[in-house]
């Protein structure tokens, strides 16, 4: 299989901090990562758009052939081809909370993280926009509040003291936001030693370069 990605880029990042922790786990995957140079606009070139036509990363090209062009879905996938290791439990309920909170982190924090750093510091080089930043920041102190509770009963990552895909989804845009020399989590400390817990793990010494 081949993973088309971009290191910086927070749904690429997700799948490749994802992938790095099932290899800590001792799963072999056997994926070559292949990088395409966004700032150079190689998703737009054909060769790209024929995997994917909204020429987005990362793309998962299967070893048949066909493609996964969805970050959660290409993650899902690798659960259940390799589930030795996998990163959802076996209990229904559990599986169901860590998918609730990795649900949560995408659509309520990631997102409007990934939208702050366009709007102040835009690697696409989008044109800065202060009163848009301002609103995202108030956007996401509900759901920075409600991760902050999650992790006032003392648990050492997201869902508890094994890694789950919503600690992958939260700390790719995490990186995308230092990258923008950013801080959204300055007024919760609960986040800030999560941060930099999952940091010291070794798959994210292996996949963030910010």
């Amino acid at each position: 299989m081949k993973l088309y990605m971009v290191p910086l880029a927070p749904n690429p990042t997700k799948v490749m901090l994802y992938i790095a922790e099932r290899q800590q786990r001792g799963a072999d995957m056997d994926i070559e990562q292949i990088v395409v140079n966004t700032l150079k606009g190689r998703q737009r070139e054909p060769e790209h758009l024929a995997r994917n036509p909204f020429g987005t990363l990362p793309v998962l090209e299967l070893d048949v052939g066909s493609y996964l062009i969805e970050s959660l879905a290409i993650i899902h996938y690798l659960e259940e081809q390799f589930p030795a290791g996998a990163l959802l439990g076996d209990d229904p309920l559990e599986r169901a909370r860590a998918r609730d909170l990795e649900r949560v982190i995408d659509l309520r924090i990631a997102g409007p993280m990934n939208r702050y750093v366009h709007a102040t510091n835009s690697p696409l080089g989008h044109p800065a926009d202060p009163e848009l930043a301002q609103q995202i920041e108030a956007e996401l102190a509900t759901p920075l509040d409600y991760l902050e509770t999650t992790l006032a009963d003392g648990r050492p990552l997201l869902t508890g003291d094994s890694v789950s895909i919503a600690d992958c989804t939260l700390q790719a845009s995490c990186q995308f936001v230092r990258w923008a020399k950013a801080d959204l989590f300055g007024s919760y400390p609960l986040l800030q030693a999560w941060d930099e817990r999952y940091r010291a793990r070794p798959a994210a010494a292996a996949v963030l370069r910010w």
